[in-house]
This record gives C-alpha cells, structure tokens and sequence, in this order.
C-alpha cells in the first residue's frame, strides 16, 4: 500500500521501524484510537458508533481512506484532520475535536536537563493514530 503527503516519509519510517506487536503487549495506536476516535468512528472504524448518529455530519468509514484514494494512504490529510489547527474554511464547521490542541495541551512541562516539547507530544500521539489507520485499512 503507497502512502500520500508531506508525512509520507515519517510515516513510512514510523511503519518500516515499528515492531510487531505482540499479543502481551499494548498498541499505542489503537489505545490513542480507542480512547478518541471509537465513540463516534466505532471500535472498527467504520463510523457505525452509536455517537455517531447525534452529529450533523456522517462519520466517515476510516478503513477505505486508502481505498477512496487510488490505494494511497493520504498520511498527510489524515494528520490535517487530527490535528485539525490548519482548518480549510472551505470544509465548513467541524464537530470533531481538535486533537492537535488537546494533546499539546496535555504535554507535559520541561524537566530541568531535559527539554520537553508539548508539540513533539502532539505529533508522536497523532503519529500514532496515523500509524493505527493505516494497519486498519480495508484490503
């Protein structure tokens, strides 16, 4: 599967690198998914949450983005849409939270010899659900 965008290459670094995740241990990427994105997107990602039908908008099915996409996982989009402090005004309102302010939001603060960057946070954790998308997707 090809990934699209600006974060192709971190992202193709991020999955190249990325160990395989063993029955004992934890995925980030689904816990960073379960936690935020389930209640409205559902526990497989197809938008089939209860939540979901309370919104003005469809929830969209996240296993066919690279399907919807000539088979090209569109990484930088996704991101955009997480992180969602770049909003397209074209796009209209959104009424999915802005994870990009949420998690540098809850970054932690700096540690005397070690320099912490909440912004760094905000991208790993993205990184994450980025990754977790990309192993959902449909075949």
């Amino acid at each position: 599967m090809k990934i699209q965008g600006i974060a192709s290459a971190c992202c193709a670094i991020l999955f190249a690198c990325a160990p395989v995740v063993a029955a004992d241990k934890v995925d980030l990427g689904q816990k960073e998914f379960n936690a935020g994105c389930a209640a409205c997107h559902g526990s497989t990602g197809t938008g089939d949450a209860p939540f979901a039908t309370l919104l003005k908008a469809r929830v969209p099915d996240l296993t066919v983005l690279s399907k919807n996409n000539g088979g090209v996982f569109p990484a930088a989009r996704v991101y955009e849409i997480i992180d969602g402090r770049q909003q397209v005004l074209a796009h209209g309102s959104r009424e999915m939270p802005i994870w990009g302010q949420i998690y540098k939001g809850q970054g932690a603060p700096s540690y005397d010899d070690f320099p912490y960057s909440p912004e760094a946070f905000a991208r790993g954790r993205i990184l994450l659900l980025i990754d977790y998308l990309y192993r959902i997707q449909a075949k």
